[in-house]
């Protein structure tokens, strides 16, 4: 049975592969046997891979693009058939989202949130996606097989609670407000994979979505995490080792009759 989970000797495609969540899937398809590919703006000596992979730099490889440009993404795709064959997996990882600590303006009110922000969420949680599938999942329809990742979020599902934040303005004296761009780029995400799973399900192309909930890094407010593990039934964050094995689950032959469907990661935030 353990065979079904394998993905020994698969080649994965992880966008925004050396961030939080996009090393632990890198680590964990790596340290079940795939070769990784990483697509990031910038490229990597194979000392810095093995730097942050210890022990994984032989199957790690990282390679420069943007997902927010198709003739990159198409060069980097080239450059991965050639070194190792056309990808059997692709993790559709990369995004942004506003920052906390970053400009006022990023978590404003709705009624005046720049379209700027708005424009820069959608063009790289929504279009990256596309892209990424369009060009990749071409490749794997060619070849007759593949399995591509969405990575969504709880706020694909339901609306920010906005009392979740409310503390911020008690503390600071300015409002702030979860943007809506987040939501909505994770929430088109859902569509998306239905469309692709039904696009590509006769060229052997499956099509998955994880909405994942909130991880531990020790990088939030304690008023949010204190107000925020009231609403999750199982009353704590995530530990990010949790999220690697769904992602290897969905890469192997276990989930070779699943395709469209949305799995939650989430504590069950969502329930309520």
């Amino acid at each position: 049975m353990l065979d079904f989970f394998s993905v020994r000797d698969k080649v994965a495609v992880v966008t925004g592969g050396l961030g939080q969540l996009g090393s632990q899937f890198t680590r964990q398809l790596a340290a079940n046997g795939a070769r990784v590919a990483i697509f990031a703006r910038r490229e990597r000596s194979a000392e810095e891979v093995e730097a942050q992979f210890p022990g994984l730099g032989a199957r790690i490889r990282v390679y420069r693009s943007d997902v927010r440009d198709k003739d990159s993404l198409i060069a980097a795709t080239d450059r991965v058939i050639a070194d190792w064959g056309v990808p059997d997996i692709l993790v559709n990882n990369a995004g942004i989202d506003s920052k906390p600590d970053g400009a006022a303006d990023q978590n404003a009110p709705f009624e005046v949130y720049p379209k700027k922000y708005w424009d820069d969420v959608i063009e790289t949680n929504l279009t990256g996606c596309m892209l990424c599938s369009q060009v990749i999942g071409t490749k794997m329809a060619e070849a007759g097989r593949g399995s591509i990742i969405m990575v969504g979020s709880m706020y694909g599902m339901v609306s920010p609670n906005q009392a979740l934040y409310a503390y911020r303005e008690e503390r600071d004296g300015e409002p702030f407000v979860k943007a809506i761009s987040y939501a909505a780029s994770k929430s088109g995400l859902l569509n998306m994979t239905r469309y692709l799973a039904t696009y590509w399900a006769k060229q052997g192309v499956r099509v998955n979505l994880v909405t994942f909930g909130g991880v531990k890094t020790g990088s939030f407010d304690k008023e949010f995490i204190d107000a925020f593990l009231e609403r999750v039934p199982m009353g704590r964050q995530a530990e990010i080792e949790e999220f690697g094995p769904i992602v290897q689950f969905l890469g192997s032959e276990a989930s070779s009759y699943m395709t469209g469907a949305n799995l939650v990661l989430d504590g069950g935030f969502t329930c309520w």
